[in-house]
C-alpha cells in the first residue's frame, strides 16, 4: 500500500478494507472515474494507470452554491458550521 500510495499520491487517495482496494481522485473535477474500487490489486492497478471515463456531471460538491457553504477538512470529509433550521 505504501508504495501505490507514493507512486499516485499526485492522483489519487488510496486505502483498502478486508476485500477491497480504494481510489478517490484528488481533483474532484477530473474528466475520469473519481472513485474506482477493485477486489484485485492488479486490475485495481490497471484502473490507476488508465481510470474508466467519468459518469454523469461531476460532484455537487464542486456547485459553487454548496462549496460556498461547506469547509474541506480532508480525505473526502466536508464540514458546515451552519446550525441546523428550526
Amino acid at each position: 500500500m505504501k508504495l501505490l500510495r507514493r507512486r499516485y499520491a499526485e492522483r489519487w487517495t488510496i486505502r483498502r478494507t478486508e476485500h477491497l482496494w480504494i481510489a478517490t481522485a484528488v481533483d474532484r473535477g477530473a474528466d475520469h472515474a473519481p472513485t474506482l474500487i477493485e477486489p484485485d490489486v492488479d486490475a485495481f492497478v490497471r484502473q490507476l494507470e488508465d481510470p474508466p471515463p467519468r459518469a454523469g456531471r461531476g460532484s455537487l460538491l464542486s456547485a459553487p452554491w454548496i462549496a460556498e457553504r461547506l469547509t474541506d477538512v480532508g480525505d473526502g470529509v466536508f464540514w458546515n458550521d451552519t446550525p441546523p433550521m428550526a
